[in-house]
Formats: C-alpha cells, structure tokens, sequence
C-alpha cells in the first residue's frame, strides 16, 4: 500500500503523471460585475483530474485507510502547485473519500460500518422512490438495455468492472424518471459507496444472490409492478448494506486479536530459543503468525 509519501505511485495515472496539468490561469473578471473573482477553468480541470486520480487508487486500495494524503508529494506527482491539490482534497473531504484535520493535514478515511450501512439505508429510500417514478416511463428499448446491462453485470468478475456496470444497471433503471436531480444524488451515493461495494467479492455465494436480486427486480419493472419492484430494490439494497456492516464489525473485533497473536509470536523470550521445547511448542495460530 502506498502511504503517499515519497514518489506517491498511484496505479493507473502513470499518463497524468508524466504530462504536467495546465497551471491556474487567472482571467478578467467580466466588465460591469466588479467584486467577482475571475474564472479558473484550468485549475478546475486539474483538481478534477488529481481527485479521480486519488480516488481510484483510495478505490482499488493502492492508497490505504488512514494513509496521509501530503499535498508536496501529491503536487510533485502530478507537476502542479499546491492550489489544485488543495482544491481535490477538499473536493475528496466532501465526498468521504478524505479526511482533513487541523495541523494534522489530510488521510485516506477508514471504512466505516456505520457509514457503510447509513449509505445503503438512503439508497433504500431514494432508489425506491426512483423506481416508482420511473416505472411508467419504461419503453421496450429501455428495457432492453436495462436487461443487457444486468446480464453484463452478472458475468462480471473484475472488481473494478462489477462496481461500473453494477452502477450502470441500477441508474438505467431509474433513468425514465426524468429527475436530474434525484439521480445526481444516487450517483454520489454510489461513489461513496465503491469501496464497501467492493467487499462484495469476499462473499462469492453473496454475489450470486446479489444477481439474481437483480434479475427478480428487472421481472417487476418489466411487468410494471409498481409495489414489488419497490419492495425488491428497498430489501435488495438494505440486505447489502447490513451484510458489509457485519462484515466490518467482524473484522474490526478480530483486529485486536490478531495484532496480540502477532505481538507474542514476536517477542522473544529469555530461557527459550528456536532449538528449545517451549519454541517447538507453539500453537498452529503463533506458528502461522
């Protein structure tokens, strides 16, 4: 894992990161509105790309929970000054990518079971609110895009590729609505919740049931069962997010345990040495930590 301190190798961004980004370039504010600072596309631009560049790698887990995120490193990486690197981490902070913490600076945030669960909760809500104005406005076109897009999504094994198309399926179910900014919301749930989502290939029979989920839903919409789509999504989503918050309250309790294993295998001890019978001794668990 990269904790973003020396030359801050960010997988995937190797092209940004040989191609300096275009410096803020400051421009005249429009003539009759004094007062309004001038417009910085380029510097907008550059913090937009250092962001999905950091978020990926927060993503695919090249950068690790509680890593710093130092902005001189960053800033070296990417051949730009500190402004726009300032600009994405604000930008990653308001997302939940990001922590930012006076005189302590910004990190990578922990995954969080409460979050994780809060995340799919609302998306519960919302998405089922979605369906349900969406519904009416299915065509025979939508439908089969709908249907290939969940096929695409059930085939998939790629994390990367499974987050991207699972997204694509549940927006395109949606996307009848015609509410900009509903959907607008249920994207950034979404981003916020790549990286729970991603625990999901840790339960491969989960998965499974996840696909078929999806396919007992598209059956619904497709007989315009308002009701029983709704029902569906809601317990779809909400049995995700109580699944990664289990998940995450398990590990979080093994933590302790573990790291005490670890502590004891490596102390050494006074009267014992490798040749001895206590070294020889030690359980399957130490032997293995």
């Amino acid at each position: 894992m990269s904790h973003a301190t020396d030359g801050f190798p960010l997988e995937g961004s190797a092209q940004a990161a040989s191609q300096p980004a275009p410096e803020p370039v400051s421009q005249p504010a429009p003539q009759g509105l004094p007062g309004l600072p001038g417009a910085a596309a380029p510097r907008t631009s550059t913090s937009r790309m250092i962001a999905d560049a950091l978020r990926t790698a927060i993503v695919e887990g090249t950068l690790a929970p509680d890593a710093p995120l130092r902005q001189d490193a960053i800033a070296r990486h990417f051949s730009v000054s500190a402004i726009p690197v300032r600009e994405a981490l604000r930008q990653l902070a308001s997302e939940g990518w990001a922590r930012i913490e006076v005189n302590k600076g910004a990190c990578v945030a922990s995954l969080s079971r409460d979050e994780a669960r809060e995340i799919y909760e609302i998306r519960s809500a919302l998405e089922s609110l979605a369906l349900g104005l969406a519904i009416p406005h299915h065509t025979p076109e939508t439908l089969r895009e709908v249907s290939a897009l969940a096929a695409a999504a059930s085939r998939e094994r790629d994390p990367s590729l499974y987050v991207a198309r699972n997204e694509a399926f549940h927006m395109s179910l949606y996307a009848p609505a015609g509410r900009p900014q509903l959907m607008e919301m249920l994207a950034t749930l979404h981003r916020r919740g790549e990286r729970y989502l991603r625990l999901k290939f840790g339960f491969p029979a989960y998965k499974g049931e996840s696909d078929a989920e999806h396919t007992e839903i598209l059956a619904a919409v497709k007989r315009r069962d308002i009701p029983a789509a709704q029902a569906l999504v809601a317990a779809h989503l909400l049995g995700t997010g109580e699944l990664i918050y289990r998940f995450l309250t398990e590990r979080a309790a093994a933590q302790p345990a573990a790291k005490k294993r670890r502590a004891g295998a490596a102390s050494p001890t006074s009267s014992a040495s490798p040749a001895t019978p206590r070294s020889r001794s030690r359980t399957p668990d130490e032997a293995s930590s």
